[in-house]
């Protein structure tokens, strides 16, 4: 779909060829845009929750599986987790962006997904151990923030959650920061994790998480995307970094150049034009999977080695 790029970009993430694998008009009933999923391995196939916005534009997120992660999806008929304002307030204006981990030894997923709240986007936080059946913790980070994920593991007995607030004036910059909590509900010892650069950089307006956290040999990766502001509007791109594996307030890289951004026409035209906005991949061997809303509007793929990227933030590391 969509002509040849005039754009030159790194050929480290390959877009899937038949994308977009995920548009309005494959869903069950009527919606207007499907992006931004959370994504992870759940009885042996790749489960997306999907970011749908209905008709009022209003959001709530849908599953939807597949054996190989690119084609043959099944969506469920009706929407999987909606809102419930009645009982959690924060969620009046929908659920977007969900990012999906198993925490380790616990026998349970957490999918942590931004709030549209009548003060702004917040931090909410829900388990499942099937997603079928969703326990609902509510905010753990007032508004505004959202780009949030847990790691899948607890750090010296304590959960550590990436988020991304925003201050009032973006002049001041939108950092990643790392929070941390005994108990999924109570959170302190904050602090800044990756801050936007400045000036003329790919990533100077605004920074935050993309995927969850993925455990490496060498470090946690972390793709991020970026933004810079343009005469034209925002541009969103996608960028990488390193943790140290036993202490994620570590950074032990972080690439200079970008490593993805929008070239097709699926990416630059849509809802929000310009932007790829993943919230979640998987890891099959040496196989990155990188699902990315495109333009707010459809979902589509893109993959890469594991070991190319590992070497690439070697090469690139500011």
């Amino acid at each position: 779909m969509g002509s040849k790029s005039i754009y030159q970009e790194s050929e480290l993430f390959k877009r899937y060829k038949n994308n977009p694998v995920l548009t309005p008009a494959m869903w069950p009933y009527k919606v207007n845009s499907v992006f931004n999923a959370g994504a992870t391995i759940y009885d042996g196939k790749v489960l997306l929750l999907v970011r749908i916005e209905d008709m009022r534009g209003f959001s709530h997120l849908c599953k939807v599986e597949s054996r190989d992660g690119y084609t043959n999806w099944k969506i469920d008929p009706a929407p999987t987790l909606s809102p419930k304002p009645d009982e959690f307030p924060e969620e009046i204006f929908g659920i977007e962006d969900p990012r999906i981990v198993k925490l380790e030894d616990e026998g349970r997923f957490a999918v942590v997904y931004t709030s549209f709240s009548e003060s702004g986007p917040l931090v909410s936080l829900a388990t499942t151990e099937d997603f079928r059946g969703y326990r609902r913790y509510g905010v753990v980070m007032p508004p505004d923030d959202k780009d949030a994920s847990l790691f899948p593991r607890k750090f010296n007995g304590r959960y550590v959650l990436i988020h991304r607030p925003s201050p009032t004036s973006y002049l001041l910059g939108a950092h990643i920061w790392i929070s941390h909590s005994p108990d999924l509900k109570h959170w302190g010892d904050s602090a800044i994790l990756l801050p936007a650069r400045k000036g003329s950089w790919w990533d100077a307006y605004k920074v935050g998480l993309g995927p969850q956290p993925l455990e490496t040999p060498e470090g946690w990766l972390i793709i991020y995307h970026g933004v810079k502001t343009t005469a034209a509007g925002s541009i969103y791109r996608l960028g990488l970094a390193l943790l140290d594996l036993d202490n994620p307030h570590k950074v032990i890289a972080r690439s200079d150049e970008w490593i993805f951004g929008p070239n097709e026409d699926y990416e630059r035209i849509g809802d929000v034009p310009d932007v790829t906005f993943p919230c979640g991949i998987v890891l099959k061997g040496d196989e990155l999977i990188m699902y990315y809303g495109a333009a707010d509007t459809t979902m589509a793929i893109a993959t890469a080695s594991l070991k190319e990227v590992l070497e690439f933030i070697r090469k690139h590391n500011k």
